[in-house]
């Protein structure tokens, strides 16, 4: 079963047309976050889904954490070009 966190965060990758704030909660952050906060929290999220920690885990895992992966990053690359960092 998925944490709603999790779900809210893969969902609003694919809502950015939508959500103005979607890279913010892609992070699991609010955008009165700090760029500290903001940092923090792609490391984190970084961690769960880098495809390294799930390699043991099939394939199917392993590419399914390879695209939420490579979406976080997309979605900090945003923010930071958005804030300045």
């Amino acid at each position: 079963s998925i944490q709603n966190a999790d779900f809210q965060s893969i969902l609003a990758l694919y809502q950015r047309q939508k959500d103005a704030n979607w890279a913010y909660t892609a992070l699991e952050i609010s955008p009165s976050s700090s760029n500290d906060e903001v940092k923090k929290a792609y490391r984190r999220m970084a961690m769960k889904y880098h495809p390294d920690k799930v390699n043991s885990l099939g394939d199917e895992v392993r590419q399914s954490a390879t695209e939420k992966f490579r979406k976080v990053k997309e979605a900090y690359d945003y923010l930071k070009e958005q804030r300045g960092i």
